[in-house]
């Protein structure tokens, strides 16, 4: 769930109906006409929310009024009009009906007509909640409340009791959704693409299982990250990628530039069968870790510093020659694994040395994946377990859908922000490179792939 602060409340734009809103409310207070009711507040005589407040009262009397309007247009004739008796149908009373809103329980009186043929359009027939509440729940489930923490939330706040089924029920209804964006049309090129899994437990029968929820991230020509997709697996393996670089095909992906992923055995072989001509780029922060994985703790710092001439030399030649020069030392006479590790994934690790700096920050690391993992694990990390694939898949997509709605506010804020409000400081993506570094890395992309970026251009 997406937090803001006071200031950025403040901030941020408001519709025209809120302007209207604002502007009645201060027309209201000018006049005096509120003083009263100030005055029995302050007394306590009136209090503003929970059962029975002022707050819910004024929201019944709004959605009666409008009910009563209804029924009006579908009778012909305002009530107490002398010549009703001429018309075929008439008012017959009203009938209680309570409904949850994001106020608490209303209590209504839905009106009613002899014929029965009146349908209420603003609170419909066989419904219990007004559309805010689900917005809420929707929301707090996306921000990593379990099921039974959002029914106790909701008692504890606004006094509306619903059951655990009916808070599951509103949770499924984002399932379409999900179903949809899963396999919505991807476009043709993505000049970079991250693929990593991140850990999940789920329920297996009996049992709760760590499984792998695949997730695919790719950068379009606008240096825009979107998440194209999330498959849960019971573990990360090189076929299962495979399949999903085939999915992703036939969702419209012709072409991808450059592939970034971890040091997965078969990994690059997987990729290369869907897109033949793509880069494949092995993580250097992977390969590092796995470099240094039977390194003392004490030679640890040593070993970074001393591997790091490797991955920031000039060229490949360069690097090899680092690299050498580092077996050839005590801490590589040390640790020969370390040096092995390199030299086993030479092939995959070598290629973003041919590129210039601005692209090398660009596909060096999985970095941009890892941020987006990163913000998925602080919402599921609330949650003991899911009780299924699909509850898994539902919440990382509206996790997702929270990440990239703030991320497209701040992007709307900073090119359409008045002086008031545009930042001093250039606007950065997630794991920390800036939109222009983003630019300029395509860009360089485009020079080094003209023929495969210029047809999609």
């Amino acid at each position: 769930m997406v937090m803001t602060n006071r200031n950025e409340l403040r901030k941020a734009p408001r519709s025209p109906s809120q302007l209207q809103a604002a502007k009645a409310i201060d027309e209201l207070r000018e006049s005096g006409a509120l003083d009263s009711l100030f005055s029995k507040i302050d007394a306590g005589e009136i209090q503003l929310t929970g059962q029975g407040g002022f707050v819910p009262g004024l929201i019944k009397a709004v959605l009666e009024r409008g009910l009563q309007i209804e029924l009006t247009d579908h009778l012909g004739y305002e009530k107490g009009d002398p010549e009703a008796r001429f018309y075929p149908n008439s008012r017959n009373g009203s009938t209680p009906k309570l409904v949850d809103a994001e106020i608490g329980a209303l209590d209504l009186d839905i009106p009613r007509d002899r014929s029965g043929s009146f349908i209420p359009r603003l609170v419909p027939k066989g419904q219990r909640r007004l559309g805010g509440l689900d917005d809420m729940i929707i929301s707090l489930y996306a921000g990593g409340m379990t099921i039974r923490d959002i029914q106790q939330h909701l008692v504890s706040t606004i006094g509306t009791d619903l059951s655990h089924e009916t808070i599951s029920k509103i949770t499924d209804g984002v399932l379409e959704e999900v179903l949809e964006w899963q396999q919505r049309p991807l476009e043709t090129l993505y000049p970079v693409m991250f693929l990593d899994a991140l850990i999940v437990k789920i329920r297996d029968g009996a049992h709760v299982r760590n499984k792998a929820a695949h997730i695919a991230v790719g950068v379009d020509m606008d240096g825009i990250k979107h998440v194209l997709g999330i498959w849960v697996q019971q573990t990360e393996g090189a076929k299962f990628w495979a399949g999903v670089c085939a999915e992703l095909a036939n969702r419209g992906v012709k072409d991808v530039l450059i592939v970034c992923c971890d040091g997965l055995t078969g990994f690059p072989e997987a990729i290369e069968t869907t897109w033949p001509q793509a880069t494949v780029q092995t993580c250097v922060v992977h390969l590092l870790r796995a470099a240094m994985r039977f390194v003392s703790y004490k030679d640890r710092k040593k070993i970074a510093s001393a591997l790091k001439p490797i991955y920031t030399a000039a060229n490949a030649d360069a690097a090899w020659d680092e690299l050498t020069a580092f077996a050839e030392s005590p801490l590589g006479i040390q640790y020969p694994a370390a040096v092995k590790t390199f030299e086993d994934a030479w092939e995959r690790f070598a290629p973003f040395l041919a590129f210039p700096p601005d692209l090398r920050r660009v596909i060096y690391t999985t970095n941009s994946i890892e941020s987006l993992n990163y913000q998925l694990r602080k919402v599921t990390k609330n949650r003991g377990h899911f009780p299924s694939d699909e509850a898994a898949t539902k919440m990382l997509w509206l996790a997702i859908c929270n990440i990239e709605d703030k991320r497209a506010r701040e992007r709307a804020k900073e090119r359409g922000g008045n002086r008031q409000t545009k930042r001093k400081a250039e606007g950065r993506l997630v794991e920390g490179l800036t939109v222009t570094n983003w630019k300029l890395a395509l860009n360089q992309l485009a020079l080094v792939y003209p023929d495969r970026i210029n047809p999609h251009l």
